[in-house]
């Protein structure tokens, strides 16, 4: 099982410590950070979808333009835009990056957020609904080699049809997030990768257990893993941890200014309530996840960090590959700085690391 590292493009120099001083769209931060990411040795990025945010799709399509090999996984939201016009736009700017877009599908727990969108549907399990609906006509748009029709209760579509077809016979891959059981059952019939946050070893076990099980029933492989985490590194353990204690002080103290603060009307989605659970156990958990940050901001985003050295981190990565990760999504909380950083030694060590047990692996069955 391969590995892959996916980092995060924002659009523009913000964190849970850094204060925006930039244009919300910030062309000059997008495309360093970009090539860093390149450089780094990161496979893909990730491009987030907020109601109040710029466009990610358009953002994608302008580092794909300056990049050569790094590849691109855009969040998108169903329910706003007509999954046939959506199937057509992500085909296209696949063929013209030569296969290199994902779909990031983002169903969206928070009600007041979506209604920012003119979204009219609040009942959680019914948006999950309407998105298995959406990649149902998403995926026929992208293989019928003939018009098709779908009625579903969302979606209507009669004799649609795209003439053009994703960059690679497969199509585009699509990532599938969420937390709730109705995610669980949307993934099961339509994820390629289904995305974690950073989670524990437990949670881990239990949700992916979940996503197999799902999967299977819908006659479907197993789809692979992603976790989303932090890494926090020093050359030392103790390092580590006091650079995780001066991310918290600042996060803290500029908590308002950055606007990374719980959410106004205490929501929270299924998987920041697992994460949030999580922090009750305390602070340091398994090896080295820090939840801190999570407890802070109500884990309302990639909250949970990895703190340690880097060859510390790495042989959390082997763990969590051995429970099944294939593919870790990595954000530092100074962006451009954490992503050269991680390319030096995370990610190299990591895919090492990994590589040698495989290796052992195909040794000790012989």
């Amino acid at each position: 099982m391969s590995v892959e590292f996916i980092g995060y493009i924002g659009n523009n120099n913000s964190s849970e410590i850094i204060v925006r001083s930039g244009p919300v769209l910030d062309r000059y931060h997008i495309e360093a950070v970009a090539k860093a990411h390149e450089n780094a040795g990161f496979d893909r990025v990730l491009l987030a979808f907020h109601s109040t945010t710029p466009d990610g799709l358009q953002i994608g399509q302008h580092v794909l333009g300056i990049t050569d090999r790094l590849n691109v996984l855009i969040a998108q939201r169903p329910g706003f835009t007509a999954p046939t016009l959506l199937a057509r736009q992500f085909a296209t700017v696949d063929q013209l990056s030569g296969g290199r877009v994902a779909l990031h599908v983002i169903t969206g727990g928070n009600a007041t957020e979506l209604k920012q969108d003119g979204n009219v549907i609040d009942d959680k399990d019914e948006r999950y609904a309407r998105t298995s609906e959406f990649l149902d006509v998403v995926r026929a748009e992208w293989s019928s080699e003939k018009p098709f029709s779908y009625e579903g209760k969302y979606y209507q579509v009669q004799n649609g049809f795209s003439q053009l077809k994703p960059y690679r016979r497969e199509g585009i891959p699509i990532f599938v997030g969420g937390g709730s059981d109705a995610a669980i059952e949307v993934a099961g019939k339509h994820a390629d990768t289904f995305a974690l946050w950073g989670e524990s070893y437990a949670q881990v076990r239990d949700v992916t257990s979940r996503v197999r099980a799902a999967a299977a029933k819908h006659g479907r492989p197993t789809p692979r893993f992603s976790l989303s985490v932090r890494p926090i590194l020093a050359d030392t353990e103790e390092k580590a941890w006091a650079k995780a204690d001066e991310i918290l002080a600042r996060a803290t103290a500029l908590q308002d200014k950055t606007g990374y603060r719980k959410p106004a009307d205490g929501h929270a989605t299924a998987g920041a309530r697992r994460l949030l659970a999580l922090a009750e156990q305390g602070t340091r958990i398994d090896k080295r996840l820090w939840t801190e940050i999570a407890k802070l901001t109500g884990a309302n985003s990639n909250t949970t960090a990895l703190v340690g050295t880097p060859e510390q981190v790495a042989e959390v990565f082997g763990d969590y590959y051995d429970l099944g990760i294939s593919h870790f999504l990595i954000r530092g909380f100074d962006p451009l700085i954490d992503a050269i950083h991680y390319g030096r030694e995370l990610i190299p060590l990591t895919r090492q690391l990994i590589a040698a047990r495989g290796v052992a692996r195909e040794v000790a069955a012989e």
